[in-house]
């Protein structure tokens, strides 16, 4: 059951990675790297597809072969292999010497793609039939299809040991971080098909001997989630950004709700604040177009409120409203800062007297937007809900005479 289910996901991610990459490689046909990487999706896809059990016993029956999927199977591994190879060699190397090593890599896997499928044609044709599980093993007491699977494994282990080698070298050197992600996935897929490829060898090696491998399972496993871990690895930079993007807006957004409140407050003590105010509460809940502008004139309108406010400040009564909530006032505190917009808004409600513009709220000194921001949100929540006053202790009963 896991089988399948990994060998679905592998199948669907690598074609969803391929319809990802597609549109961009029709428009720039001249980009090597971006073409061979649509191949590597479109193969990584198909070698799982040719060897889903629900599939591949009708194109067995296709092509009169009673196991030809599995050679189409590790002809696609093959070819993918080789394409990795070129996209990193082009994303390593200036473009003369990236075409040169491209060339010899794809030469070099081609001769070897030729080799296997000679081998499995005419000298170790696999006769035993089960599903696309347990095929390769049963094939395996075959010394010669177990040679010649052997010879496969090294293929596959060459290629995503240079794999390996270069994403690791180009996550170091990488400036972009969803890149550097990529790689290091990348190289994370590619160690755990070299896993598969142990895993293999060890098989191959206790049949021989007549010992059971009792970590079978493991091949399926490692080669599935490798292969998953370097489509993602593959497509994340380009995606990657777009999602951090997204959560960006979502924290902005959020921002923007959770000063509404006190922007609110501010706005109706002070309405000259705003350069554009909304129509209504209910409007404000939509995103404006231009978010992150509504949200730097959202602060700065709130820190104009509270000049607006600095008649009516009265930090001794605050001070004193503090000591009694149990408010530290002590020190930058947006709890102390909640409370003295609080106390000089009621003031002014009630028409108090000023008491001077000497006084200022004794807010943290902050660098940049997203510091003032947090703080903001912080005095925004404190001043929608305030600490509940601090019940007095009380009276003992008196001492018996």
């Amino acid at each position: 059951m896991i089988y399948q289910v990994l060998s679905w996901s592998c199948a669907l991610g690598g074609l969803a990675a391929f319809l990802y990459k597609a549109p961009a490689a029709l428009r720039q046909r001249t980009d090597p790297a971006l073409i061979a990487l649509c191949l590597y999706f479109l193969c990584s896809s198909l070698s799982f597809v040719v060897e889903l059990d629900q599939i591949r016993t009708h194109i067995n029956a296709l092509l009169h072969h009673p196991n030809i999927t599995t050679l189409l199977c590790q002809a696609l591994v093959v070819v993918l292999t080789a394409a990795q190879q070129v996209v990193l060699v082009h994303w390593s190397h200036p473009p003369p010497r990236a075409r040169l090593l491209a060339r010899r890599r794809m030469l070099g896997f081609g001769a070897a793609l030729a080799v296997l499928a000679v081998l499995f044609f005419f000298v170790n044709t696999p006769t035993r039939e089960g599903t696309a599980e347990v095929t390769v093993a049963l094939n395996m007491e075959n010394p010669r299809y177990a040679l010649y699977f052997a010879l496969y494994l090294a293929v596959c282990a060459v290629g995503q040991i240079g794999a390996v080698r270069m994403s690791l070298r180009y996550a170091r050197i990488a400036h972009r971080p969803w890149l550097r992600r990529g790689m290091r996935a990348v190289t994370a897929g590619g160690t755990l098909i070299l896993g598969y490829c142990l895993v293999r060898y060890v098989e191959i090696a206790g049949m021989r001997l007549g010992f059971d491998n009792p970590w079978s399972w493991l091949y399926w496993t490692t080669g599935s989630v490798g292969s998953l871990l370097q489509v993602f690895g593959w497509t994340v930079p380009s995606w990657g950004p777009k999602l951090s993007a997204a959560a960006r807006w979502w924290g902005e957004y959020r921002a923007y709700r959770q000063l509404a409140p006190l922007w609110w407050a501010l706005y109706r003590a002070s309405p000259q604040i705003a350069l554009a105010a909304p129509p209504s509460r209910w409007a404000d809940v939509l995103p404006p177009r231009d978010l992150r502008y509504r949200l730097y004139r959202r602060v700065i309108e709130i820190r104009d409120g509270q000049l607006a406010l600095r008649p009516w400040l009265d930090p001794d009564a605050a001070g004193r409203e503090a000591a009694r909530t149990g408010v530290a006032s002590e020190g930058p505190s947006t709890a102390y800062e909640a409370l003295l917009l609080r106390h000089a808004l009621r003031a002014r409600r009630d028409g108090a007297p000023a008491v001077g513009e000497d006084a200022s709220f004794a807010h943290a000194e902050h660098r940049d937007l997203d510091a003032e921001i947090r703080w903001l949100t912080e005095v925004a929540r404190c001043f929608v809900a305030p600490r509940a006053p601090t019940p007095l202790p009380e009276r003992p009963p008196p001492l018996p005479r």
